[in-house]
């Protein structure tokens, strides 16, 4: 049975079930939607980062919970923030 890898990004709940983002390459290729419950329970936050394996029918084979990326995608995030939201000197600051 063939299968498929994807980064999957926890991008919001509604009620008791999880929008799971699904990229490949950089890109977001498709959406997945489970019970909040399915989802390792480190992973039960917004911008979670998943290792997912879908089976050629599009079921879940597996899931797991990446930490390591997770905390990076938030630093990179945080930095973009910071660097943002300094506003550049005015020409008589100068």
């Amino acid at each position: 049975m063939a299968t498929e890898q994807f980064i999957g990004v926890v991008d919001r709940f509604e009620d008791d079930l999880a929008v799971v983002l699904l990229e490949q390459d950089g890109e977001v290729v498709d959406e997945l939607v489970i019970d909040r419950d399915a989802l390792p329970d480190a992973a039960n936050h917004v911008d979670a980062v998943l290792q997912i394996t879908r089976g050629d029918d599009g079921s879940v084979r597996e899931m797991s919970y990446d930490a390591e990326t997770t905390t990076e995608r938030k630093e990179r995030a945080q930095s973009r923030f910071d660097r943002l939201s300094k506003r550049p000197p005015k020409d008589d600051d100068a």
